[in-house]
């Protein structure tokens, strides 16, 4: 009997295209690349020339840390704020 152990598995890497991040974020191409260009969004991956992408397990973990904050701050008490309503526009 071998007491061999076996390697740890690496995780399988895969590229997110911009389409499947805005889909599993919940977030718009710009804030996207807003939160990317500000060092609060992981970074992207140049595929080829023309092509860009994002390492699944790093969007993943982005996404996790997200939840870990908006759960770990306490609730607000009372209900959301009633929405501003526009101005009336003045006659010149």
């Amino acid at each position: 009997m071998s007491t061999k152990e076996t390697p740890p598995l690496k995780p399988t890497l895969r590229i997110l295209r911009l389409v499947d991040v805005c889909e599993v974020t919940g977030i718009s191409r710009a804030l996207i690349y807003r939160l990317q260009a500000e060092g609060r969004f992981p970074r992207s991956v140049k595929i080829t020339e023309f092509a860009v992408g994002w390492i699944e397990h790093e969007v993943q973990a982005w996404l996790a840390e997200r939840i870990e904050i908006s759960r770990s701050r306490p609730a607000r008490a009372g209900a959301r704020k009633p929405a501003r309503r526009a101005r009336p526009k003045r006659g010149r």
